[in-house]
């Protein structure tokens, strides 16, 4: 899978008799009985969705499902979830099973098990507003209806009864009731169809492999198909029917062949099925890995306009990661939520690895792996909430925020450098072996380290206890002592650690030597080196010319922050931009990204060397990161009273950049336009959306149309007759959220509160909510927003008690004033959890973002105290 007032008297909080809202949050001692009680063997489910394309549509569907499972301890209890809205009937080995006790929080309790049973169960299951369970999504375009399912973690249990837990794999057999001329997938091929009722048809699916509960599909609607086949392996690409023009299917085949062969002679394990489709849905956010059935948020995936190659990087990344997932995590997969790392840190690696060596990407793969991923992993690991990359998980409810930046970031860093400890071949001969041992099972760490330590004969047990079961990130500083004679008379490096999490890790590593030569930085020398301990004498560089610039962890081998010393931070500052390397200077940027989150560097002084060095750069990933960067420290990290100028600095390169065409121009395009304050860059927008003075090589279609509005309805300069035309001009989801990003920006207090309105109105659909919540908070509005911050603390007791995870999940994210940087914002944040027994989720959610925050008022102090110069 691809990196939210209800307090009683007392501030006792309401959710203390209660779980989340939705379905039952099982824990892992109950997971691990009821393992050692059963074995699942088959299921074969058969659901209605006849009456999904109705005019009203129908609230629920049905679903039948009939479970053949063994019982080690014949007479024995156990329990079956169903999140149904209501269950016809249910019988055990033909009796009839006593469902009055049954609830969605409790599961179905089976009594009297015998040694061999079967289980049936009828019930109605209500279609998910959100995107877990079985999602129904109407395309305002023509008004055609698409369903698909999201399982994971545990949510399977909405559609059908199941004994929803990793471990317990069986086979699944489908049978699918829909309309007449819908195309239905899932995770198998189509075995046979027959004609239902008038205007219906089921089709039946063949029985699938062992596998989890989890990684089951089923999708169904009018896509638009194409289809290829390749070594044997039936490849489909779907959408929906009114996206079908802006489908490059072509290129979404060349980078899955690509990837399948890469992964399939990589591990030495065929992948294991027939047909190999991925569908693009409406109404999703991110991918998923269902076996043979992987799905993605089109609007990610599927360009209207021209894509970037930044774009198109990121889309490739997220294929292979899914793809890597058929390995890692569906032919094999963790035992219980404590291994997600197994699935997850392993697809991120993966792919990378896989875009590296097979793809058009291979040059800028890793540089980007760096600023994207691994930055990501140095943020997470460094909040209040950071955890060991193998961590123990309680129940479902933990294991929901814990698809997080270390178990993707971080573990897929550490993961590149365990390659790079035990070696490449040595490594993938240990993957090789754990597939082979362990296809269709599950496994846990003990058993990749039991591969990978008798393929390399290394201590691989060692580098996990540091790697792997310790949390947080090591920062190295270069010390330098330089001769008369212009040599080092010494080097070593330090190694740091937070207090909280004091462990001091052996970094295997090298030490670049650059020097200016010209108008370029040329590596002059590369010393390995092995970091142990606080600080670690480099007695090979004593003697050697000083350089312009020494890079601690040049070729990026080991995870850790790195600092540089006062020579080579100047060379950087005046002439990064000359260092050729796309990888070191990746390393150069998240360096200096580091700095700026840790108060060390000004804001404003990174922003001066992005636009110096930024607009040469030829890496379009690089190029979308760092300016993503750059619009960061404008919005929270740099002074107030400064960041104006830092805008207007952005917006004067971006303008000249822009204006000739490149592989990042669009890119630069999106900066600009978000970085317009003045009236005549914002006349200079508003005429490009009017077709006059684009500049060449500059497409202004329907996206770009969008932005340019909102950046304009932001200024004040266009209201909601110009939001209510350009709406009317593009009928689709996408159109839909871009123009409620638009309505939230208006920059009045009836805007903000109509936008805050419909956030936390639970039967908001969930792409509204995001594009409110997108365009709620805007840097030059935080007065208009300010009073919301007593709302959002209001609203999170009722949402998290009452509504979904992941609609919940998105307002306590996105809706936390990460803009109010200020004192009191944390002062309030803090009396709020301190007043209430919030429940572990939750907090680690708030926390997090109060954690943001208090970096940002350190890095404001930082920049507003910057000296001259």
């Amino acid at each position: 899978m691809h990196p939210a007032a209800g307090v009683s008297a007392g501030g006792r909080s309401l959710w203390q008799t209660r779980e989340m809202s939705g379905t039952r949050n099982l824990r892992e001692t109950e997971a691990i009985e009821r393992a050692r009680l059963l074995e699942v063997t088959a299921y074969d489910i058969t659901l209605d969705l006849v009456g999904a394309n109705d005019e009203a549509g129908s609230a629920t569907f049905r679903s039948i499902t009939e479970i053949h499972f063994t019982c080690a301890e014949p007479g024995a209890t156990t329990f079956i979830e169903a999140a149904a809205q209501s269950i016809r009937s249910a019988t055990l080995n033909g009796t009839e099973v006593d469902t009055s006790g049954w609830s969605v929080e409790g599961g179905l309790i089976l009594i009297g098990l015998a040694a061999e049973n079967t289980l049936v169960v009828d019930a109605d299951f209500p279609y998910s507003p959100t995107d877990q369970g079985l999602h129904r999504a109407v395309d305002p375009s023509d008004g055609e209806t698409y369903i698909y399912t999201q399982f994971e973690p545990a949510d399977a249990q909405r559609v059908f009864a199941c004994f929803d837990q990793p471990d317990l794999k069986a086979t699944f057999t489908w049978h699918v009731a829909v309309p007449a001329g819908w195309r239905v997938v899932s995770n198998m091929p189509v075995r046979s169809e027959e004609p239902g009722p008038t205007g219906s048809r089921t089709v039946h699916f063949e029985q699938s492999v062992r596998m989890s509960t989890y990684i089951n599909a089923v999708t169904a609607g009018t896509f638009h198909e194409e289809r290829r086949v390749h070594d044997g392996i039936d490849l489909g690409v779907m959408c929906r029917a009114s996206l079908a023009s802006h489908l490059d299917a072509d290129k979404v085949f060349d980078i899955t062949v690509e990837g399948l062969d890469f992964f399939q002679a990589s591990f030495g394990v065929r992948y294991p099925l027939t047909k190999y489709d991925q569908v693009f849905v409406p109404e999703y956010s991110g991918a998923m890995e269902n076996l043979g059935c992987v799905i993605f948020a089109d609007q990610q995936v599927v360009f209207r306009e021209t894509p970037t190659d930044a774009q198109l990087q990121f889309r490739a990344m997220v294929i292979l990661h899914e793809m890597a997932h058929m390995w890692f995590g569906d032919l094999v997969t963790m035992r219980w939520w404590n291994d997600l790392w197994l699935n997850e840190s392993f697809a991120t690696w993966a792919a990378a690895w896989a875009l590296a060596h097979s793809s058009r990407f291979g040059e800028t793969a890793w540089p980007s792996f760096l600023l994207e991923w691994k930055a990501e992993g140095y943020e997470g690991d460094q909040l209040g909430s950071t955890h060991p990359v193998h961590t123990h998980i309680a129940d479902i409810d933990a294991i929901k925020v814990n698809f997080d930046r270390i178990t993707y970031g971080k573990g897929a860093s550490v993961l590149k450098q365990l390659v790079a400890y035990v070696g490449a071949d040595a490594f993938t001969t240990g993957l090789r072996k754990y597939f082979e041992r362990h296809a269709w099972g599950n496994t846990v760490l003990e058993d990749l380290l039991d591969a990978l330590e008798v393929a390399s004969g290394k201590p691989v047990r060692a580098f996990a206890a540091q790697w792997l079961q310790t949390a947080q990130v090591n920062t190295l500083r270069a010390e330098v002592e330089v001769a008369d004679d212009g040599t080092y008379a010494a080097v070593a490096v330090r190694q740091e650690a937070s207090p909280e999490h004091p462990t001091l890790r052996t970094h295997g590593m090298a030490i670049g030597l650059f020097d200016l030569e010209g108008d370029r930085l040329v590596r002059r020398g590369r010393f390995e080196v092995e970091v142990v301990g606080p600080r670690t004498p480099v007695p090979a560089l004593t003697g050697e010319r000083v350089p312009d610039l020494l890079l601690l962890n040049d070729d990026d081998l080991t995870y850790a922050k790195v600092r540089f010393d006062a020579r080579s931070a100047a060379t950087v500052r005046d002439h990064l931009a000359r260092l050729p390397e796309p990888l070191a200077r990746a390393l150069c940027w998240a360096s200096l990204w580091d700095m700026v989150r840790d108060a060390e560097l000004p804001a404003r002084d990174f922003l001066r060397i992005v636009v110096n060095a930024l607009p040469s750069e030829s890496d379009p990933s690089l190029v979308a990161t760092t300016l993503a960067h750059a619009e960061s420290a404008l919005m929270v990290f740099a002074d107030p009273g400064w960041a104006p100028e830092g805008w207007q600095m952005l917006a004067k390169t971006a303008s000249a950049v822009v204006a000739t065409p490149s592989a990042s121009q669009r890119t630069w395009a999106d900066t600009y336009i978000r970085a317009t304050r003045s009236a005549s860059d914002l006349s200079t927008v508003a005429g490009w959306r009017a077709g006059r003075g684009v500049p060449e090589g500059l497409e202004v279609q329907h996206d770009l149309r969008w932005q340019i509005l909102q950046a304009l309805v932001a200024s004040g300069t266009a209201g909601p007759d110009e939001i209510d035309a350009e709406a009317a001009s593009d009928p689709t989801v996408n159109g839909e959220t871009a123009a409620m990003v638009a309505r939230a920006l208006i920059p009045t207090a009836e805007a903000k509160a109509a936008a805050w309105a419909l956030i936390v109105d639970p039967a908001t659909k969930l792409h509204l909510r995001r594009g409110a919540l997108l365009g709620f908070q805007h840097p030059t509005q935080t007065a208009l927003t300010a009073p919301y911050i007593t709302a959002y603390l209001d609203v999170l007791d009722e949402i998290w008690h009452d509504w979904e995870f992941s609609p919940a999940r998105l307002i306590v994210v996105y809706g936390y004033p990460g803009l109010q940087v200020a004192p009191d914002t944390l002062d309030r944040v803090d009396r709020w959890l301190a007043e209430r027994d919030v429940p572990a989720a939750l907090r680690r959610l708030i926390s997090d973002r109060r954690d943001d925050m208090q970096r940002a008022l350190a890095a404001r102090a930082r920049d507003a105290i910057r000296a001259p110069g």
